[in-house]
């Protein structure tokens, strides 16, 4: 999992640096050419751009340090955390779901990730196989009991 989640940053990087370093300086030259730059929205637009990519490229920067620093044999095996794979029982539907527990800034919902962050990375977070957790969700608080679990750990056979 981390791997993947790195080299989709590291995707996300190279793409933004290509267009900070071939695109966007075309777009402002272009829109430069077009004279007065006080009411220039092509130009505008490029710079706002052009600074919104240096920004982006700092925080994907700086995830890809902070998932370099993650020490997997040091996190728990035994208990819901960043990476795991765990299959909840919603104790009033009976329905069963399987979630992988990811990072903020790489959600898949269609895939069955969700933030650390989110309401219900939050309510899952550090609960252990045959435990009941209520998660509290702006529709209101549900009781979902913990199916099975697959730790990062564990997938990644350090565990």
């Amino acid at each position: 999992m981390l791997n993947e989640i790195r080299q989709k940053i590291e995707e996300e990087i190279e793409a933004l640096s290509r267009e900070l370093q071939f695109e966007l300086p075309v777009r402002i030259r272009k829109a430069v050419e077009l004279g007065d730059l006080r009411e220039n929205s092509e130009y505008k637009s490029a710079l706002e751009r052009q600074e919104f990519v240096n920004a982006r490229i700092g925080h994907l920067t700086r995830r890809v340090a902070e998932l370099s620093q993650i020490d997997v044999e040091g996190m728990p095996a035994d208990r819901v955390g960043f990476g795991s794979r765990v299959t909840v029982r919603d104790c009033i539907r009976k329905t069963e779901v399987t979630y992988t527990i990811a990072a903020g800034d790489y959600i898949d919902i269609e895939a069955g990730h969700v933030s650390m962050a989110s309401a219900i990375g939050r309510g899952l977070m550090g609960a252990r196989p045959g435990e009941e957790v209520e998660v509290k969700l702006p529709r209101g608080a549900r009781r979902y009991e913990i199916v099975a679990l697959v730790t990062l750990p564990q997938r990644m056979g350090v565990a």
